[in-house]
């Protein structure tokens, strides 16, 4: 048995066996050019054909999973159809490229120019352009991949990469999970896993090259576990897992439409977690009354530059109006630690979670973090959105960050911009110096939300990859527990919202005694949602 460590972006168990996408060889340099008029009618043949696929794929997605997600697909078309790109395409036609090369060479210009953009969604636009060239090029040479829509029951399918129009041509009654050694939470394969209600495992590196075709695969779309010819205790194991996830998920729809209410008549608030404006949609379809944690650093990954105020703007603001009166707790920019961002430049450090970290950058640069600052209170005129600042230490550090808020207000004031000038401003209690000195932290903050990810390790002083100390890493161990409580009766004390927003929020183990401390608000993923509002109204 080998097992893989990925990210699990879409819940659920897959057990089945592996259906390995390998990269299809596009090689044209042994293509030759035969006559302008040719080439071009290859080009257009392949054209057409491509549109036809990918209409189709477009009207069933729409079907399956709505008019939202089939968009990608028409993105494509509509890319497409721009007489600019063919019309180039044509012209390096005219001047003795293949219909292979001009392809290539133009869809490559575009790539480049989408992804050097500054606008998020268009440098989104280059992964469709990619995937544009690829599928092309796969026709102009007449080379046959997968029939994705033809996989055998109980199919797992592993690939470097999940491309829009992969993912909707997939057969879902016959795929049971999606594995690939690239791509997040917000990726387009990611965003529609979570909408075919299919579990999924991304980043999943060497999985491509460990795992071959027809091999048994659990894909633990929970936990971003992969198991490759697993034995037979671990597969009933999962078996196990799933039959209880299945009866559970029917039993649980109950609860979508109940509100969060103990035994006693004690109302406690189900929020989400979610990390980029795009799942605000798969919290409000998991019933959540609001957002506990939008994670902003994945706006800044996986880019050459940091978004501008602009850009952040739109991405805040949509959330905000998508939950349509309910709250929304942003976090500001948590970067460092196991969060690199190249372009940031950041100085290597030998402890990288106990270094300039978070709060401690963003201060440290007020030039990015104004940006982000001004944009969140620009987006407050557009909701309930509250400002959260992430490993707080100490009560100098709320106040400085006020005192930027202050600026940035001023600064909106004076240029004419719509802002909101009381907008909340809360901490993450995820370090022991912030619990420890909770009392002295409420009375600068508006509300806080305790981070059990990174305060149980702190606490502890163990790290959760090492497997060697990982049995310390459990936020029930009585110095988590101790720090916990002692924050939700601080901030009781002083009159101020308490919620969670780490693992432990969904923990059944935990919920009870969580709800007897009086936390007011538990924030989880969305797949968690409907069971830990089960917990709580079970609670006395």
């Amino acid at each position: 048995m080998i097992k893989l460590k990925g990210a699990g972006v879409s819940a659920g168990y897959g057990i089945g066996r592996a259906v390995v996408v390998r990269q299809a060889d596009l090689d044209y340099s042994a293509r030759e050019f035969t006559t302008a008029d040719e080439e071009k009618a290859r080009l257009a043949d392949a054209a057409g054909r491509y549109r036809t696929e990918t209409r189709a794929l477009a009207d069933r997605l729409k079907e399956e999973a709505g008019g939202k997600n089939a968009e990608i697909l028409e993105g494509h078309l509509a890319m497409l159809d721009d007489p600019f790109m063919l019309g180039q395409m044509n012209e390096n036609i005219d001047g003795g490229q293949t219909a292979e090369a001009a392809v290539d060479a133009v869809c490559t210009m575009f790539y480049q120019m989408f992804a050097s953009a500054d606008d998020a969604l268009l440098r989104q636009r280059a992964t469709d352009v990619n995937d544009i060239k690829t599928s092309l090029l796969q026709l102009l040479l007449g080379v046959k991949t997968v029939d994705l829509a033809a996989v055998e029951p109980g199919s797992v399918l592993v690939a470097a990469d999940f491309t829009p129009s992969m993912t909707s041509a997939m057969n879902r009654k016959n795929t049971v999970a999606m594995v690939a050694e690239t791509g997040g939470v917000t990726s387009h394969s990611a965003i529609l896993a979570r909408a075919f209600e299919m579990p999924a495992v991304l980043s999943a590196a060497g999985a491509c090259t460990q795992i071959h075709d027809g091999d048994l695969v659990i894909a633990d779309g929970f936990s971003g576990d992969l198991f490759i010819a697993p034995d037979e205790e671990t597969v009933e194991a999962y078996r196990q897992k799933q039959a209880e996830y299945s009866k559970e998920k029917a039993l649980l729809d109950v609860y979508r439409t109940r509100p969060t209410v103990t035994k006693s008549g004690v109302h406690r608030s189900v929020y989400a977690n979610i990390g980029s404006p795009a799942e605000a949609q798969v919290a409000l379809e998991s019933s959540a009354e609001g957002i506990g944690l939008f994670r902003t650093e994945f706006l800044f990954m996986d880019r050459p530059a940091l978004p501008d105020e602009e850009e952040q703007y739109k991405a805040y603001a949509e959330v905000a109006e998508a939950m349509a009166g309910k709250e929304v707790i942003i976090r500001t920019l948590d970067v460092g630690g196991d969060k690199d961002i190249p372009y940031l430049q950041m100085e290597k450090e030998e402890n990288p979670f106990l270094g300039c970290r978070a709060i401690r950058y963003c201060l440290k640069h007020p030039e990015v973090f104004k940006v982000q600052l001004r944009a969140l209170l620009r987006a407050a005129c557009c909701g309930r959105i509250k400002i959260m600042l992430p490993m707080i230490c100490t009560a100098e550090e709320i106040r400085q960050a006020r005192a930027l808020i202050a600026e940035c207000a001023g600064e909106l004031a004076a240029e004419g911009k719509p802002f909101r000038r009381d907008v909340p401003v809360g901490i993450m209690v995820e370090t022991p110096a912030a619990a420890l000195t909770s009392d002295l932290l409420a009375k600068e903050a508006d509300f806080f939300s305790i981070g059990t990810n990174d305060l149980t390790g702190y606490v502890t002083a163990c790290d959760r990859g090492n497997a060697d100390v990982a049995y310390l890493y459990d936020a029930m161990q009585p110095a988590v527990q101790r720090a916990i409580q002692m924050t939700i009766e601080n901030a009781r004390r002083a009159g101020i919202p308490v919620g969670m927003c780490g693992e432990a929020a969904a923990d059944a183990r935990l919920i009870p005694q969580l709800n007897a401390w009086g936390l007011d608000e538990f924030s989880v993923s969305p797949s968690s949602v409907l069971s830990t509002r089960k917990c709580i109204c079970a609670c006395d």
